[in-house]
């Protein structure tokens, strides 16, 4: 625990055993009842000006995480702190301040804009709801953020259907500035485009956390986008973390065998380098069921039939090396 202590205090978003479960309800003649484990007990770090990457398969309970982590969806335990203080424990005068140093950027750039409104309407509307400064400021600096996206300040006239998909996540990437947070939350940002246009997002967000000194949480499922773009990765699998690694040292040699089944099915991008593929066996298991001990000892491929730990006790996120976790019994410091 006094680890964690000491990064958090060096840190600007630490989160501390956050879950998030959701209750089944009856509906009709169904009895069904139980809990959705969305997300189970989480524990990280973030610094600042830090891309953090958090991936895994759909429906492990990344996006979800995120929501919580701003606020949007309240978590059933944990807290969450943001400069040391708890934001759960956030007056509503104290939650809207926070609103200003915390923005997310969505990952469908076609359902996030509201189609009824002009683009300096939507850029500058963070900066209406919290009455920011004159009208006129408010339409100058709407107009300097879409310059600064890559953008013409004339755009600001034009409806969201007149934009591209890669121009209109520039807007909203334009619009999460607009209060010039310190921590922008990105969710799957770039999955919706095609790859020339990712590259071009991705650089652009880049280039953004130099010239704002933002902090980056990158959600994803493309492990060469995280790649690109982040300083450490969390492996996340059935709502826990797995791993938490350094990037560099990570993509060269994981250590959790789920991390490792995640890299060896990414692609590579010379077709003529084979790589050995590890196939999982079974599905991933219900959320709401989740299996006793190591939530992956069902499909894992290490799994030690003599082990009992694996089959009836939670592994913890423990330090293998210098700021590398694994939650795994076969893998040890």
């Amino acid at each position: 625990m006094g680890v964690w202590l000491v990064t958090m205090v060096n840190s600007l978003l630490s989160v501390r055993n956050v879950k998030k479960y959701y209750p089944l309800k009856s509906r009709g003649f169904s009895r069904r009842h139980g809990t959705v484990k969305a997300v189970d007990g989480v524990s990280f770090d973030v610094k600042a000006k830090e891309v953090f990457g958090l991936v895994g398969e759909s429906g492990c309970g990344k996006s979800t995480l995120g929501r919580v982590l701003l606020r949007l969806d309240d978590p059933t335990g944990g807290q969450i702190f943001f400069q040391q203080q708890d934001i759960s424990a956030f007056s509503k005068s104290r939650l809207t301040q926070f609103r200003k140093e915390a923005q997310i950027i969505y990952q469908d750039p076609y359902s996030a804009l509201n189609p009824r409104k002009k683009i300096g309407q939507l850029v500058q509307e963070p900066l209406d709801i919290h009455r920011i400064g004159t009208v006129r400021d408010r339409r100058e600096r709407a107009a300097w953020l879409l310059e600064t996206v890559g953008l013409l300040p004339e755009h600001a006239n034009r409806y969201p259907h007149q934009f591209s998909g890669g121009q209109r996540q520039r807007i909203i990437i334009a619009r999460a500035l607009a209060l010039n947070p310190q921590l922008l939350l990105a969710d799957e940002p770039v999955s919706a485009l095609d790859v020339s246009i990712q590259a071009q997002v991705i650089n652009l967000l880049l280039d953004l956390r130099e010239e704002f000194s933002l902090t980056y949480i990158f959600i994803s499922h493309d492990l060469k986008v995280v790649e690109h773009l982040c300083d450490r990765v969390a492996v996340m699998y059935l709502g826990r973390l797995v791993e938490l690694a350094p990037k560099k040292p990570f993509y060269a040699h994981p250590k959790h065998p789920y991390s490792q089944a995640l890299l060896s099915a990414a692609p590579t991008p010379n077709p003529e380098t084979p790589k050995r593929k590890i196939l999982l066996q079974g599905d991933v298991p219900s959320p709401i069921n989740p299996p006793d001990g190591c939530p992956f000892h069902p499909r894992c491929p290490i799994r030690q039939p003599e082990w009992n730990e694996c089959t009836t006790e939670l592994p913890p996120l423990r330090e293998i090396e210098p700021g590398w976790r694994t939650a795994c019994h076969v893998v040890r410091p």
